[in-house]
């Protein structure tokens, strides 16, 4: 089956990055163009990120660079890491060859030093780890104090609902697998994704020294309406359950 993938590349099995060498032109392209990357997540992450002006921000998994671009474009200095090499040759099309860009697993001790960044920003990447503690330990020790982490997860309640419309029976208080395989241009990925509730991602965040500026269920770019008509119809309010965001600023463990 066919899915529609989301922003992040980073799984905590190393072997995934040569999963996403084998999607990564057609993964960088529909990034472009769907409405759940370039019209939803995408812009409510920077309009989140407000301000970067001369901000030093992480990329974290940052796959083709798009999130990357606009932060630089933005004023900030930005640098990102991904798993995939592939993925990361997408970035460097877009960003050119001195995009500050490096190939790490995002389960790896990251190569700076304590309070190197204003803000770390990691999009529909976590999903990949099964335990979120140690990343998000090497995302506060890096951060300055009072730094932030710029979350963007797949939304807990969609996961579960998801799950129970194709027929699933699984239970949303538990940390669970979800398997999906997806084919892009000429390559095929198979990925596995570990749903959670909303309390297991606030405790993992409390537990790592993040206290909650800001939980955001954005509404799609005002372009999306005009872009997708047919997706809108049937929606008042022009928001849909899709991603969960957050702001969490870096304080003292």
């Amino acid at each position: 089956m066919v899915q529609t993938p989301r922003d992040g590349t980073t799984t905590d099995d190393h072997s995934a990055g040569a999963a996403y060498d084998s999607i990564a032109e057609g993964y960088a392209a529909l990034n472009e163009t769907s409405l759940l990357n370039e019209y939803y997540n995408r812009p409510a992450l920077i309009q989140l990120a407000g301000d970067v002006t001369g901000h030093r921000i992480l990329d974290a998994a940052c796959g083709s660079g798009p999130i990357l671009s606009d932060l630089r474009d933005r004023g900030a200095v930005a640098t990102g890491f991904d798993s995939s090499q592939g993925m990361l040759d997408q970035a460097r099309q877009r960003l050119g060859t001195d995009a500050d860009l490096f190939v790490a697993d995002l389960a790896d001790a990251l190569p700076f030093a304590d309070d190197t960044f204003d803000d770390v920003i990691v999009s529909q990447a976590l999903h990949y780890l099964e335990d979120w503690a140690p990343t998000l330990a090497e995302f506060h020790r890096v951060l300055k104090p009072g730094g932030r982490l710029i979350v963007s997860e797949e939304h807990p309640s969609a996961t579960f609902l998801g799950d129970r419309l194709s027929g699933g029976t699984s239970e949303y208080f538990g940390t669970r697998p979800r398997t999906e395989e997806w084919t892009l241009g000429a390559g095929t990925a198979e990925l596995t994704f570990w749903d959670r509730p909303l309390h297991a991602m606030t405790d993992a965040f409390a537990a790592a020294g993040f206290r909650i500026e800001t939980i955001s269920e954005p509404a799609p770019a005002a372009a999306a309406y005009e872009r997708f008509p047919d997706e809108f119809e049937n929606r008042p309010s022009g928001r849909f359950l899709a991603f969960l965001l957050f702001v969490l600023i870096a304080v003292e463990i």
